[in-house]
């Protein structure tokens, strides 16, 4: 193929992630020095889908040689999604098609993965599409468990701000409630809580059960508790919660718990920040020490948006250098086979760049992009939770253990092995 006269659009669907400027640099540079021209389409598909194309700018060199160590989105980002609305989908094509854009870099997670494999289907081949995988959720079925970028730079700082809330608990004899952002799969909150000791990690893939109660997550908060001070005679720790947890719950109870109605964004998922999650966790572990006539402080924490747009760390900007020249050499080449004609997502395959179709990404059952969750089988995880305070069945089995959990928690014995009897 003859990269002259070709146009490359590039556009950032969903939330923030540390690297995104770095795969619009790396990305641009390569298409132009190929001889394509760049276009920069801002605010993700929510123009398009307006059929709306004066929010698409020629991006020169100049405009992105710098870009590559910045937090944030240049081009900035949405959530907009086209598939939701057939006559979205068209006017996206049909913009594309106004501007003579064939090629398109989109640059996202799971949702934007799905929209732009609908938009390259609905072009009928005219335009081909590269998905560069981005999501600090660390939540898309990339090969060979390689990390989405984003992650570890968001875990890095995260770990810092974690192990300053442990310092502050430790200080003022406290406990912390901390969300932390992920809204289905837990590799945030247990990357995080493990590297900075934290006391408990919760996750969702712990809950065998669909549906997830509040008190599920109480329990496990509340033993924590008890056991720290029978055991250690401290009364403060970290307890780190995935906001996927709260996905989960029922949405009655959370809507009953929150005080407002439930929010949902355009891929029909909750709206978890606009939840007060970690006031509510807090409030229903205090109530469970009330209820005994015990007075606990506490302090709630939401982490997840001072990581978003944080500079990435050397990890994320050599990683979406790669992908971003990879998403550029994939739609400036010839397919090579049937499988990548409409295009595909980029992702490094060692130290080597590989290509998986869209078709490869989605769940046969629900046509949605797959989801990668934390394995709880695995070492990693066990290991993990190896380090944690929680309640077992052998701590059951220490009566003098139990003795001292109850009278911190001014409960009987009894009552002590009767709420922790199925734990492990």
């Amino acid at each position: 193929m003859n990269p002259d006269n070709v146009r490359l659009g590039i556009l950032v669907g969903g939330g923030p992630a540390p690297g995104i400027n770095s795969a619009i640099s790396a990305c641009t540079l390569e298409a132009i020095s190929s001889g394509a021209e760049v276009f920069g389409i801002l605010d993700g598909f929510s123009h398009l889908m307006a059929g709306d194309t004066t929010h698409v700018n020629r991006l020169a060199p100049a405009d992105v040689a710098f870009i590559n160590s910045d937090g944030g989105s240049v081009l900035r980002t949405s959530r907009a999604n086209p598939t939701r609305n057939p006559d979205h989908l068209k006017n996206v094509v049909d913009a594309l098609q106004r501007l003579g854009i064939t090629r398109v870099a989109s640059i996202g997670g799971e949702d934007t993965a799905l929209s732009a494999a609908e938009v390259a289907r609905a072009s009928g081949g005219t335009v081909r599409v590269a998905h560069i995988p981005k999501t600090i959720d660390n939540d898309l079925p990339l090969p060979g468990d390689i990390p989405t970028f984003g992650f570890e730079t968001a875990r890095h700082l995260g770990t810092q701000l974690v192990q300053n809330l442990m310092r502050d608990s430790r200080t003022t004899n406290r406990w912390y409630v901390v969300i932390m952002m992920g809204r289905k799969a837990g590799h945030l909150a247990l990357g995080i809580g493990s590297a900075a000791g934290a006391a408990l990690s919760i996750i969702p893939e712990e809950f065998p059960d669909p549906v997830i109660k509040v008190d599920d997550v109480v329990k496990m908060m509340e033993g924590a508790m008890l056991k720290r001070y029978a055991a250690e005679g401290r009364e403060d720790g970290i307890a780190v919660i995935s906001e996927g947890v709260a996905e989960r719950f029922d949405t009655e109870e959370l809507a009953s718990l929150a005080g407002i109605d439930v929010n949902r964004d355009p891929h029909g998922h909750i709206r978890l920040g606009e939840l007060p999650l970690s006031a509510m966790v807090r409030r229903a572990v205090q109530q469970r020490f009330a209820d005994a006539g015990k007075s606990i402080g506490m302090v709630d924490v939401t982490i997840g948006y001072e990581l978003r747009c944080a500079s990435p760390i050397s990890f994320d900007i050599d990683y979406t250098r790669s992908l971003g020249y990879g998403a550029a050499r994939l739609l400036l080449s010839e397919p090579t086979n049937d499988r990548f004609e409409n295009g595909g997502l980029i992702y490094l395959d060692g130290e080597n760049l590989s290509t998986l179709s869209f078709d490869e990404l989605r769940d046969p059952d629900t046509g949605r992009t797959r989801v990668r969750m934390v394995d709880t089988d695995s070492e990693r995880y066990k290991v993990a939770r190896e380090y944690m305070v929680r309640v077992q069945l052998r701590d059951l089995e220490d009566d003098e253990l139990v003795a001292r959990m109850a009278e911190y928690g001014r409960r009987s014995s009894s009552e002590i092995l009767s709420r922790f009897g199925a734990s492990d």
